[in-house]
């Protein structure tokens, strides 16, 4: 069987009206699973750039992109395989149900990750974590650990290829 790893790709598409219900179309319709799908305007409004990530083995990733190529609304594909990127997913986390000292221990955590306490009241926070998707990963299996109520509300990720040849997700 070959081998399924998660793979990443970015579209330049035409901004129109059911350009995305085409492009998810196409993944529905082969039976291929969007893992993970962010779509926004670029500089000029007339093109969206959408970050696709989806699972899938070299021979499968091959087709979606040569059908993501002859549709008349993408106007580019980029491989992000091969290449240097900059990829971050945005992730809320609301944690419920804490007292004072749990408040004061999400402060550290959040101080350690890097993240952001964005809101605030007696017994909730939430904080909003711009990372890596392996770094949110993280982040969430050691809130599962550390508190008993808490609600993730994940964003998938947004990449663009790297100006220096050294960085990589």
């Amino acid at each position: 069987m070959a081998e399924m790893k998660k793979r990443w790709m970015s579209l330049y598409v035409e901004n129109q009206v059911g350009v995305l219900s085409k492009i998810s179309g196409l993944f529905s319709a082969k039976m291929y699973n969007l893992e993970s799908l962010t779509v926004g305007t670029t500089e000029d409004e007339s093109v969206s750039r959408m970050t696709i990530g989806v699972a899938a083995d070299d021979v499968t990733y091959e087709q979606i992109k040569k059908q993501l190529n002859r549709m008349v609304e993408v106007i580019k594909v980029i491989d992000l395989e091969n290449v240097p990127a900059h990829m971050k997913e945005i992730m809320f986390a609301k944690i419920n149900n804490i007292n004072a000292e749990k408040m004061t221990e999400l402060f550290q955590i959040a101080q350690v990750f890097g993240v952001r306490v964005v809101d605030m009241g007696t017994k909730t926070a939430t904080i909003e974590c711009v990372q890596t998707e392996s770094k949110n990963n993280e982040m969430i299996k050691l809130l599962k650990a550390k508190f008993s109520t808490i609600e993730i509300v994940r964003g998938g990720n947004v990449a663009i290829e790297s100006v220096s040849v050294t960085d990589r997700y």
